[in-house]
């Protein structure tokens, strides 16, 4: 599906008066901060939730959701405006097809985002899924590869299905600390991140529980096993991204079709050629001299100088 114009935010008028405040108070502090459009880039493997996610933030069911369904391949936008701010969310096809990272869904999703600046990216998994493997890394490194490092800067991740019961033997903060920490490694890993640039700008890690079976509060708020009210402090959590000092990512031409290794060798050509002079050909010119130099001289050639005489 393509983009669609922006239109009113009405979903938000769905959320409990607690929450609508809240997030209001959010997209204020935005403007404030001279930024009036959001456009947030939602990616990870299917049936981790994405869509649902979308549908949660926005307040209404933009994006098609089924467990018997597989996902389309194209990308999808969303545009809402609300007093003068502009939400973008961008739902994309998962990247795991068979087992490998789907490259013709990865190269669709670059293609649908030309020319467009990403603001956050939110990379989207499962708290109940118990273990990290070279598959993630391998998505990871994709989207590395696709963005480059920088979009970890401007990334949080969020974990869906919040609602579980951990593990026997670990309690509920402990199992989503050992996760979170898991999840961070592979980011790490699979991005070439040093541990120590990771840590100076920790990559945030949210819940999200999308299910209509989400326990609420006193204010009809959806809240997290802690009491936490998921959707204003996932909203919070984006503000605190995007003011921590990095850049938006703009996707060109250019990152769109990577480093070019052709264009990166002709920098050393000069380098080669001058190498080759000094190192080789020069010292093959001197070698030469010297030979010519020791070398005797023809009869010929001295009877042309005048010299010839004295042998005869």
């Amino acid at each position: 599906m393509a983009s669609q114009l922006a239109r009113e935010w009405l979903g938000i008028q769905q959320f409990p008066a607690a929450t609508q405040s809240k997030l209001h108070e959010l997209l204020g502090k935005l403007k404030q901060e001279n930024v009036s459009t959001l456009t947030i880039l939602v990616m990870g493997k299917g049936g981790v939730g994405k869509s649902s996610t979308v549908n949660s933030i926005l307040g209404e069911r933009v994006a098609a959701v089924s467990a018997f369904q597989s996902e389309g391949l194209r990308p999808m936008m969303c545009s809402r405006t609300r007093a003068g701010f502009t939400l973008n969310i961008i739902d994309t096809p998962g990247l795991v097809e068979g087992g490998y990272v789907n490259e013709q869904a990865l190269e669709i999703i670059k293609r649908f985002l030309l020319n467009k600046t990403i603001d956050v990216l939110l990379y989207v998994d499962r708290l109940d899924a118990y273990r990290v493997d070279s598959l993630d890394k391998q998505v990871i490194k994709a989207i590395t590869d696709t963005f480059g490092k920088r979009i970890w800067w401007r990334a949080l991740v969020v974990l869906t299905h919040a609602q579980l019961s951990p593990p026997d033997g670990l309690n509920y903060n402990d199992f989503f600390a050992k996760r979170s920490e898991a999840l961070l490694k592979y980011i790490r890993l699979g991005a070439n991140i040093k541990k120590q640039a990771l840590q100076e700008s920790v990559t945030p890690v949210v819940l999200v529980e999308n299910s209509g079976r989400c326990k609420t509060n006193e204010n009809g708020e959806k809240i997290l096993p802690d009491g936490t009210p998921w959707i204003p402090n996932l909203v919070e959590v984006l503000t605190v991204v995007i003011a921590n000092g990095s850049k938006p990512i703009t996707v060109d031409q250019k990152l769109i079709d990577g480093p070019n290794p052709n264009a990166r060798g002709k920098l050393f050509i000069p380098l080669l050629l001058a190498f080759q002079y000094f190192f080789v050909v020069k010292p093959i010119q001197k070698a030469i001299k010297q030979d010519m130099a020791k070398e005797s001289k023809p009869l010929w050639e001295l009877r042309d100088v005048g010299l010839a005489n004295r042998n005869f």
